[in-house]
C-alpha cells in the first residue's frame, strides 16, 4: 500500500493525460466546447480513487498521436460517483453531457460503467511542447510527481 500513501502525501502531484483524438477532445477544450473530461472503471473502485484533486496541475496529450504534450490546465472540480447501476451511469454523463461534449463512441464506452468521475478543466494553456516518454506505461491517466519524470530526453 505505499502506493495509496505516496498518493496521499504528495505535496505538488501533476497528471499526465491522454484526450481521445478522434473526438477531437483537445481541440474542444480549446474552443471552450467542453469544460469536462471523464474517467470511468467497471471494476470495485472509481476509476482514480480521490486520487486527482482540486488545484493540480493537468498535462494532456493525445491518443495515437506523436505523443506531443503542448498544453496543460488545472483541475478545477472532481465529482466522483458511488457504484451505479447502467441507468444511474447514463443519468450521470446526461448531467453532465454539456460540459463533456462526448462523441457517439466516447458515450458507447463510458454508458454503464459501475463507477464514473468528471473532471472540470480551467486555466488552459500552452506549454512548451515537449515528447512524452511512454516506455511501457500504458495507463491513460498517470500521476506523477513532476512532469519531468516523463519528458523524453531530446
Amino acid at each position: 500500500m505505499a502506493k495509496t500513501s505516496w498518493y496521499n502525501e504528495r505535496p505538488n502531484a501533476c497528471h499526465l493525460v491522454y484526450l481521445d483524438k478522434k473526438s477531437k477532445e483537445l481541440e474542444k477544450l480549446l474552443n471552450h466546447e467542453k469544460t469536462m473530461i471523464i474517467r470511468g472503471a467497471q471494476g470495485k473502485k472509481s476509476p482514480l480513487g480521490g486520487r486527482a484533486k482540486i488545484g493540480e496541475t493537468i498535462y494532456f496529450v493525445n491518443t495515437g498521436g506523436d505523443l506531443r504534450v503542448t498544453h496543460k490546465g488545472v483541475i478545477s472540480n472532481v465529482i466522483e460517483s458511488e457504484k451505479m447501476t447502467p441507468e444511474e451511469s447514463i443519468a450521470f454523463i446526461q448531467k453532465y453531457e454539456a460540459a463533456l461534449n462526448l462523441s457517439k463512441a466516447q458515450l458507447e464506452r463510458w454508458n454503464g460503467k459501475k463507477y464514473l468521475a468528471v473532471y472540470e478543466i480551467s486555466d488552459l494553456i500552452e506549454v512548451e511542447p515537449f515528447t512524452y516518454n511512454r516506455t511501457t506505461n500504458m495507463d491513460d491517466w498517470i500521476i506523477l510527481s513532476d512532469i519531468n519524470e516523463v519528458k523524453k530526453l531530446d
